[in-house]
C-alpha cells in the first residue's frame, strides 16, 4: 500500500492504524440535510486513506501523495493550517485535549471536483484513525458529527451532516436513508444490476468552490424563510401552499423545493421498498428541475449533461451534490451506456464544453480499517 510506504519514508517507522473513508454521490435529498430534512447518498468506490502515529507532542506533520511536496508540512500550531490541511487540523482541534499532535500520510483517489466529497472523506479517515489509535469510543455517527464540526467551525463551510455521514455509515451495495434531525439512518438496499440499470456519474469538469459563497447564502436564505414561517426548519412545513403565500422572491423558491425534494426521497425509497427499481427515474428528473428552477443551484453544463442523458436512454438524471458545477447521476438501462455517453460528450463538444468525465457509481463501503502490512 503505497500510504504505508510514503509514511515509512517521511518518519522512519511504519503508521500505527490506517483507515479508509469514500467519498459519496447523493441519489436524491439536495440541500435537504441543513434544513433537517431527508437524504438518500451511497458511498462511492474511490476514497481517502489515512495513515497515521499519534506523536506524544503537540506537532502535527502531514504528508498527501497528491501534494506536489515530498516533505510533510510540520505544524505547531493549528493557526498555521492553510489549505486541504485545514480539513486535517480542523478533527484534531475539534478532539481537544483528547488527542495531542500525530504524524500522518494522506492518499486520495477521489475525483476531484467532482462533487463526491473528497473533504469529508479526509475527515472522516482522519477521524477514524484517532478514534481508533486513542481508543475514544467514538461510533461513526459521532465521527460524522465531529468531522462535519470541523468543516463547520474551522473551515468555515456551513455543510450540513449527509457528506460525513454517507463516508461513515454507509454499506457496501446500499444507500443510507438519513433523517438529518433526528439522526436515524437505514441502509437500504440498492441492487440496479438485478434490474438491468446502472448508475453514471457524469462529471462536467467544471470545479467549484462553495465555502462561503453561494452555497452559504443558499443556507441563509431558508433559515430567513423558516423563521418568517414559525418553525424550526423548512423541514417542519407541512401546508406547502400556505407556506408559499407569506414568502416571496428566492425565500419562497427555496421552500418550494426543500419541501417537495423530501417528499421525493420519501417516496423514492417506497418505489425501492416495493422492488420499483425502474421506476424512480421521474422522481430524479423532477429533483433536478426542482435545483435548477427552484434552488438556483445547476450551471448549463449540468442542465445539458441531464437532458443529453436523457436524450441517449437514461431513465433519469439529476445534478448531485452542491451545484454550481460538479456532477450529475443518471440512472441507465446497462446496455444504453455507452449511448447515454456518446449523447453526452457529443452534446458538450457542439456547446464547446470542456470533454465530460464518466464514472460507474457502484454503491460501497463506508470507512473502515486497512491492515498496515496491505499491498
Amino acid at each position: 500500500m503505497r500510504v504505508v510506504e510514503a509514511f515509512r519514508a517521511a518518519y522512519g517507522a511504519s503508521p500505527q492504524t490506517v483507515w479508509h473513508a469514500p467519498g459519496r454521490v447523493n441519489l436524491i435529498g439536495e440541500h435537504t440535510d441543513y434544513n433537517d430534512g431527508f437524504v438518500l447518498p451511497f458511498a462511492v468506490p474511490w476514497g481517502v486513506t489515512a495513515a497515521l502515529t499519534p506523536r506524544a507532542d503537540d506537532t502535527i506533520r502531514l504528508l498527501s501523495l497528491q501534494s506536489s511536496s515530498t516533505e510533510p508540512v510540520t505544524m505547531a500550531t493549528h493557526a498555521e493550517s492553510e489549505g486541504w490541511t485545514r480539513y486535517v487540523v480542523g478533527v484534531l482541534e475539534m478532539l481537544g485535549d483528547r488527542v495531542k499532535g500525530a504524524d500522518i500520510a494522506i492518499d486520495g483517489n477521489v475525483p476531484q471536483g467532482a462533487g463526491l466529497s473528497s473533504s469529508a472523506a479526509l475527515e472522516v479517515a482522519v477521524a477514524s484513525a484517532l478514534n481508533d489509535v486513542h481508543e475514544l469510543g467514538m461510533t461513526p455517527m459521532d465521527l460524522a458529527l465531529l468531522s462535519q464540526k470541523a468543516e463547520n467551525d474551522f473551515v468555515g463551510m456551513p455543510c450540513g451532516i449527509m457528506d460525513q455521514a454517507a463516508s461513515a455509515l454507509c454499506q457496501e451495495g446500499h444507500a443510507l436513508f438519513l433523517d438529518c434531525r433526528s439522526l436515524g439512518s437505514r441502509n437500504i438496499p440498492l441492487d440496479l444490476a438485478a434490474h438491468g440499470l446502472s448508475m453514471l456519474i457524469i462529471d462536467t469538469q467544471v470545479h467549484h468552490e462553495h465555502a462561503g459563497g453561494e452555497y452559504a447564502k443558499r443556507r441563509a436564505e431558508c433559515e430567513s424563510a423558516a423563521r418568517k414561517l414559525g418553525v424550526a426548519a423548512l423541514r417542519d412545513v407541512t401546508d406547502l401552499a400556505g407556506a408559499l403565500d407569506r414568502l416571496q422572491g428566492d425565500e419562497r423558491k427555496r421552500t418550494m423545493h426543500v419541501v417537495t425534494e423530501n417528499h421525493r426521497v420519501e417516496a423514492l425509497i417506497g418505489l425501492l421498498r416495493a422492488g420499483a427499481v425502474t421506476e424512480i427515474g421521474a422522481l430524479l428528473n423532477a429533483s433536478h428541475l426542482s435545483l435548477r428552477d427552484q434552488y438556483e443551484v445547476s450551471s448549463p453544463e449540468l442542465d445539458v449533461a441531464v437532458e443529453a442523458a436523457l436524450k441517449g436512454g437514461a431513465r433519469g438524471a439529476r445534478m448531485t451534490g452542491g451545484g454550481f458545477g460538479g456532477s450529475a447521476v443518471a440512472l441507465v438501462p446497462t446496455e444504453r451506456l455507452d449511448s447515454v455517453r456518446e449523447s453526452v460528450t457529443a452534446e458538450y463538444a457542439r456547446r464547446g464544453f470542456e470533454a465530460p468525465r464518466f464514472l460507474p457509481a457502484v454503491p460501497a463501503r463506508g470507512a473502515h480499517r486497512l491492515p498496515v502490512s496491505a499491498d
